[in-house]
């Protein structure tokens, strides 16, 4: 019965995490399928091409939300290590959706809203790496990439285990980040269409409204 318990959970956050927010926000406000549009992603930074900056707080917020509800469910019935690990499935399940023919987003956003659940403090310092090398660069994927490269480092620093997941979800991420890596060695890397200084405004207002929700739910 355990065991089926534990499966149960790690297929409902594989199918939370599938679910495309952001195909889902652009056809709502009638700006067409996202698959066909730029990159051909339905995360944020690709939604933001046709619907702005609330078309990317929005996606980035409900993508986020999927991994932090996976995590907190999962950890409040079965613990604090197996929470990690239904919040990472809940990442996978972005990047490989059964909805769309496992073909999602990068998995940036619901990696923040793990690492939100993870450790507020761990999110807010890997927010300020991606802002600082994304603003500096002019390129949000080279942003992802630090954080990637990071994100094993702060998960030891929790747990063993937490460092374990890390490395999955880093290991994972650059699968899904590769053709950025390649453009970005080739030169080819488009960069960010959002103003930056909007951007960072954005970003650390849904930082701050996060860690404040995060706060409030473990008080």
């Amino acid at each position: 019965m355990l065991y089926a318990t534990y499966a149960a959970f790690i297929i409902v956050s594989y199918l939370l995490g599938s679910v495309p927010f952001g195909l889902l926000l652009t056809k709502w406000m009638g700006k067409g399928d996202i698959r066909k549009i730029g990159s051909g992603s339905p995360g944020a930074t690709n939604v933001s091409r046709v619907a702005g900056i609330s078309g990317f707080i929005i996606t980035w917020v409900l993508d986020m939300g999927k991994a932090i509800l996976a995590f907190m469910l999962a950890k409040s019935f079965l613990g604090a290590n197996f929470g990690a690990l239904c919040g990472a499935i809940a990442v996978v399940g972005h990047i490989f959706p059964v909805w769309m023919k496992f073909k999602g987003g990068k998995g940036l956003a619901p990696m923040f809203g793990f690492m939100l659940a993870l450790n507020p403090i761990v999110f807010a310092t890997q927010g300020l790496i991606w802002l600082l090398v994304a603003i500096s660069s002019g390129y949000s994927s080279a942003g992802a990439l630090a954080v990637l490269v990071f994100l094993p480092v702060f998960g030891f620093a929790i747990g063993f285990w937490a460092g374990i997941i890390c490395i999955f979800l880093t290991l994972v991420g650059l699968w899904a980040h590769r053709l950025n890596i390649k453009r970005l060695w080739d030169g080819e890397e488009s960069k960010m269409q959002l103003k930056l200084g909007k951007l960072a405004l954005a970003l650390i207002l849904v930082g701050l409204l996060a860690v404040g929700l995060m706060i409030y739910l473990n008080a």
